[in-house]
């Protein structure tokens, strides 16, 4: 067992009152970082657009009086559905600095799927950009809360019956006043975003204001923050909660300069961005470390600024992470997550990356891996699902409307998640996904996500998931499906003994299949469910 020095204790100092759109800008009021930049925008066609803290201190006021003016109360929700922008941080805190609750959603939602968070939340402002706004304006007839519309952007604003519709940037400009913040308690409704549901809709996952200081020991562990002049560029979209939190609440909460992208990227793009702005950290998912190792020449020497780099979202292989080490000459530390409790269990730099761990739980974070059926904790090495004591800070209020569902899975003092893991015994914990996702095969449980990080080291391998295939009643066969590198020579009988080589015999895939792509979900995870041979453009059998 290898000793390490414990981590240090973690205190909670929660206040009564609290209130995340003030913590992230007007806290830094006549302070050394109110002239300091809170956020950068490169986006290809409008340019490079910046803001400083005091500026979106007083940014986000005037938005929150725009929402007073219109009559919108607290707790009202105000629908988000912007590009990478200025407007973004505008939107989302300013909502929060009048006690609304702020609903982000991804550009890349039909306009259907919009009209229905907008029902769902009971949304009574739509905040969004002009080109969505004519795609949008059309199917907003169901949304009956739906009061306000603020246009973001260059362009005309489109007007509609029934709907009060103004551009953003003039409403700005009119607010000559604005009242101080309204003074929510911490436990009070900050932001509800939506993630995939049980009944083929997304549900609406509630977060109180206290969660901004739940999120503190993932700035103190898994970030690498120095005393002063950190720039943090981030490959994602605001959307995400991987991005509002790592790259939106937490940097702008301890007064941090922020760098995101609007556009079309390829794997040049972040180290350009990362070497023009002097960016010390950066955060992406796997995929963008593989492609830039893959598909561009950038390395060390074109970065200096660069000293600590952060993925989440999926498992990082063997391969990228070495890779990545010898062309720039640091590790990329991995969290894990969820849109009910974001970044719990991460990679640190005070202990050494054991690869395939997810690392540790964050101190203050006082994980269980828990029998659900007896609720007592499993001995190291077995599996159990993580479960998250109830007072936890980061831990979200209630699935919106949803108090059945709310109920099956926070209980008995603690949140179930629904992930399994299990304890080495240095105390690494070792992500194994839900159980729905664990293969039986033959009697063992087999995690993919171990196969998967085996076959993304292969150097041909652009991408793979790993599934259990019932080939007969009551026979499951550990399978894969893989995405090879374009120009790639290797066979998929190739991989199937590279799976061999690497994997114990019950973990090794019987069989290959090749495809171009995979099912995936509006941030681009793979949905593993809807995997199967319909995807596959060829296959290959262990003989």
């Amino acid at each position: 067992m290898t000793n390490f020095k414990p981590f240090a204790p973690w205190a909670w100092q929660i206040p009564e009152h609290f209130n995340i759109g003030v913590a992230c800008t007007d806290a830094h009021l006549n302070m050394p970082a109110a002239e300091n930049i809170a956020m950068i925008v490169e986006d290809d066609k409008l340019g490079t657009s910046q803001i400083t803290f005091s500026q979106l201190a007083g940014r986000t006021s005037r938005f929150a009086q725009i929402l007073r003016n219109l009559g919108v109360g607290p707790g009202e929700r105000i629908l988000i559905r912007l590009p990478n922008s200025l407007d973004y941080p505008t939107a989302f805190l300013g909502a929060m600095k009048c006690g609304a609750i702020s609903v982000p959603t991804s550009t890349l939602l039909t306009g259907e799927e919009v009209v229905y968070l907008a029902q769902d939340s009971g949304a009574a402002v739509l905040v969004t950009d002009k080109a969505a706004w004519a795609t949008l304006k059309d199917q907003l007839h169901d949304a009956v809360n739906l009061r306000h519309v603020l246009l973001s952007g260059p362009g005309e604003v489109q007007k509609i019956e029934g709907l009060d519709v103004q551009d953003l940037d003039s409403a700005l400009a009119g607010i000559q006043q604005f009242e101080p913040p309204y003074p929510t308690r911490s436990i009070d409704p900050a932001y509800l975003v939506y993630t995939s549901g049980t009944t083929g809709y997304p549900k609406g996952v509630l977060h109180a204001h206290r969660a901004m200081i739940g999120r503190t020991p993932a700035s103190a562990y898994w970030f690498d923050f120095a005393k002063e002049g950190d720039r943090i560029m981030h490959s994602g979209k605001f959307n995400w909660t991987y991005v509002l939190g790592s790259g939106l609440m937490d940097p702008l909460y301890l007064g941090k300069t922020v760098i995101v992208h609007e556009g079309k990227n390829d794997s040049n793009t972040w180290p350009r961005l990362i070497k023009k702005h002097s960016a010390t950290i950066f955060v992406g998912v796997p995929t963008i470390y593989r492609q830039i190792v893959q598909k561009s020449d950038f390395t060390k020497a074109d970065v200096p600024s660069l000293r600590h780099c952060m993925s989440a979202g999926e498992h990082l292989s063997d391969e990228v992470l070495t890779q990545w080490r010898e062309r720039f000459g640091v590790d990329i530390y991995e969290a894990v997550g969820m849109s009910e409790f974001s970044y719990y269990l991460c990679q640190t730099k005070s202990r050494p990356i054991r690869p395939g761990s997810a690392g540790f739980p964050q101190p203050g974070h006082k994980i269980q891996l828990l029998n659900p059926d007896t609720l007592q904790p499993v001995a190291t090495g077995e599996e159990g699902m993580i479960c998250v004591p109830d007072d936890d800070p980061g831990l979200f209020l209630n699935y919106w409307n949803l108090p059945e569902e709310t109920a099956k899975l926070r209980h008995d003092g603690f949140f179930f998640t629904g992930d399994y893991a299990r304890y080495d015994e240095d105390g690494y914990i070792w992500f194994l996904g839900r159980r729905d996702d664990i293969i039986k095969s033959f009697g063992y449980r087999v995690s993919p996500y171990e196969i998967e990080r085996v076959l993304k080291s292969h150097p041909s391998v652009a991408d793979c998931a790993s599934v259990g295939e019932e080939v007969e009643k009551d026979k499951v066969l550990v399978v894969a499906y893989v995405i090879m590198q374009p120009g790639s020579q290797t066979t998929a009988d190739e991989l199937l003994a590279f799976g061999r080589e690497h994997l114990a015999a019950y973990k090794a895939p019987k069989t290959i299949y090749l495809a171009k792509d995979f099912p995936r979900t509006k941030n681009g995870k793979i949905l593993r469910r809807d995997v199967n041979p319909s995807i596959a453009i060829s296959k290959s059998t262990m003989r």
